[in-house]
């Protein structure tokens, strides 16, 4: 038997700076957003919705602060992602690391030099990295400096940074992604933009001011890499998943469409090179009045990204029904119940076959390369008596999304590689817990940041090496 996945595929794993590596004030770095983000039941939504104010107070506990302690491990954790195969390495530059404040001429040295080590260490086990520039990682100074990316000059703050990673690891790295999710900027404005937009009069307006800003500083960064080493490749990442009508009525099928089209914009922008007429017409509906410069549009248009990356972890359904779509519920994104899937412990609605259906949508749309660099299941993994996690409801999830991933490429979709979410266990972003765990290694941590640290195979371990040695045709 064939199997469905090109030779030359990519298989691997993916993490963030700011959710594995800990250490946030060794090395001489700077504060991250997640450094003043607690725990707790209010703690965690008063940071997100105060951020000033949580540096202010003492919540007493902030999982990013050691997290799993990555930067004293990334030799044994980067190992063990040989044993399983990996071809690539998905992971982040923390920004704060090596511009502690953002906005310094000259790289922090010692910062360029973790990585220095880092990357040795996958060329030694041939391991392809895959670096993401900004992963909700701007540095928290510039927060209280210019209240984050709402200010223009975060641009070429944004590109000293590409500049130095760019010539530092030019020979390096060959994959790029210039910020994680950018559509997240419109969800979690802290996180996804370093910005407080609780007492805008109209937040939308300062949203899409911030993606304006992001999306020409992606356009510069797409410029400056290719002038830098040609062999460069850079993408765009979107949070994905496909929408779905909750009826046939014609009012819900028109609602899923717009709300797909709220993260279409930011790809049609990086891949197409221009706003697109229903965004415009958002704007003028919401009174979003962008101020752009006049050689932005023929920077956008110009600099386009090679590739189209996403994180894929579940479909949403919705309503045009405003009284249906009080009751829902969910993460991030808000989404209806679908009666037709399962539903995991913190509400996402596994769909296998949604993966299928947005990597058909995503290649039809722009006709470029995709990357699957996100997709998993969080779930509480327990230790049994034998001193093993026996996850086998990972494994399924895995298991059924790759092989609709397959599908996809088989009805004729260009992929290039697949890095499942948190490959080794890691703090949540959205939640800062533990006990939320996507990886294939569990770590000997918990909620309240009390363990040894110790790393242990799950059985996924085992599965997902023998999916990488079949190229993908062994999924048992």
């Amino acid at each position: 038997m064939t199997s469905k996945f090109p030779e030359n595929f990519l298989w691997g794993g993916a993490t963030a700076a700011n959710q594995c590596e800990g250490a946030y004030q060794e090395g001489g770095k700077g504060m991250s957003l997640v450094d003043v983000l607690p725990t707790g039941p209010n703690g965690r939504m008063e940071a997100l919705l105060n951020p000033n104010k949580a540096v202010e107070t003492d919540y007493g506990f902030y999982p990013s602060h050691k997290s799993i302690d990555h930067f004293h491990h990334y030799q044994e954790d980067i190992k063990l992602f040989a044993e399983m195969g990996f071809k690539v390495y998905r992971l982040s530059i923390s920004w704060p690391r090596i511009f502690p404040n953002g906005d310094e001429k000259i790289p922090n040295e010692a910062g360029l030099e973790f990585y220095d080590k880092v990357f040795a260490e996958c060329k030694k086990y041939n391991i392809e990295p895959l670096v993401t520039i900004n992963h909700f990682d701007t540095p928290l100074a510039l927060l209280d400096k210019c209240n984050g990316w709402t200010d223009r000059v975060l641009i070429d703050y944004y590109l000293n940074f590409c500049e130095a990673l760019f010539k530092r690891y030019k020979d390096v790295v060959k994959y790029w992604l210039t910020f994680n999710e950018i559509n997240m900027i419109l969800h979690l404005p802290f996180l996804g933009g370093g910005m407080d937009v609780t007492q805008a009069s109209n937040p939308k307006q300062l949203q899409y001011q911030a993606a304006h800003h992001q999306l020409v500083a992606s356009a510069l960064a797409t410029k400056l890499a290719h002038e830098i080493n040609p062999d460069f490749q850079i993408g765009c990442m979107l949070a994905a998943g496909k929408t779905y009508p909750a009826t046939p009525n014609p009012k819900d099928v028109f609602e899923a469409m717009k709300i797909d089209r709220e993260g279409y914009f930011f790809v049609d922008v990086q891949s197409r090179g221009y706003y697109p007429n229903y965004a415009k017409s958002m704007f003028k509906k919401e009174n979003i009045n962008l101020k752009i410069e006049d050689t932005d549009e023929e920077i956008l248009r110009k600099y386009t990204v090679d590739f189209i990356s996403f994180s894929y972890y579940a479909s949403k359904m919705t309503s045009a029904d405003p009284e249906k779509m009080a009751e829902t519920e969910g993460n991030v994104f808000p989404s209806l119940k679908n009666p037709y899937l399962k539903t995991s412990e913190w509400g996402w609605q596994t769909d296998a076959l949604g993966m299928r259906v947005t990597m058909n949508d995503l290649y039809d749309r722009y006709q470029k390369p995709l990357f699957i660099v996100e997709n998993g299941l969080g779930a509480k993994d327990t230790i049994t008596e034998d001193g093993k996690i026996h996850d086998d409801y990972r494994i399924e999830y895995l298991r059924d999304n790759i092989e609709e991933m397959g599908n996809a490429i088989e009805d004729g979709v260009e992929c290039l590689g697949y890095t499942s979410w948190g490959c080794i266990d890691l703090i949540s972003a959205g939640t800062g817990e533990m006990a939320k765990r996507y990886g294939y290694i569990y770590v000997d941590r918990d909620n309240e940041g009390n363990g040894s640290l110790k790393r242990m195979k799950k059985d996924s371990f085992d599965w997902y090496k023998k999916v990488i040695a079949s190229n993908g045709e062994d999924l048992a």
